[in-house]
């Protein structure tokens, strides 16, 4: 889906600097921070400034556009991929990965049904990753 479809689908007003931002976070699937997001499109977007980055991200979070992932106590980031899963964050390296996993409907429905309704649900675990395991070991 193409980052002005994705945005109107939102509810979201495109925007060169929005649409720029969301085509950033599609084709970037490494969980980028605003300021990385900043760093790497202020040198093609002059006018680009870090609080229209931070308050675009906190608008696509608010209208279910992207996650804002708080796996990391030093930064936020934030993922185009909407779709139920789980992150990684290596505390070696410092990545962010993707891990698909269902959410336990169990849980949800015992919430639910005391008259909860859930909005969102986040799955972080944290550990080291393969690449910094092999490099651990030799």
């Amino acid at each position: 889906m193409e980052s002005y479809e994705r945005l109107i689908t939102y509810n979201i007003k495109p925007s060169m600097q929005r649409m720029a931002i969301m085509d950033y976070l599609v084709e970037h699937r490494t969980h980028p921070s605003a300021d990385e997001i900043y760093t790497a499109l202020s040198p093609v977007m002059p006018t680009l400034s870090r609080t229209t980055v931070h308050n675009t991200l906190r608008l696509f979070a608010e209208q279910g556009a992207a996650l804002m992932l708080t796996i990391d106590e030093r930064n936020t980031n934030f993922d185009a991929d909407t779709s139920a899963h789980a992150h990684f964050l290596c505390k070696e390296c410092g990545k962010i990965y993707d891990l698909k996993s269902k959410p336990d409907t169990r849980v949800t429905e015992e919430f639910q049904s005391e008259g909860n309704e859930i909005t969102e649900m986040h799955y972080y675990y944290k550990g080291i990753c393969k690449n910094c395991l092999e490099h651990i070991i030799d």
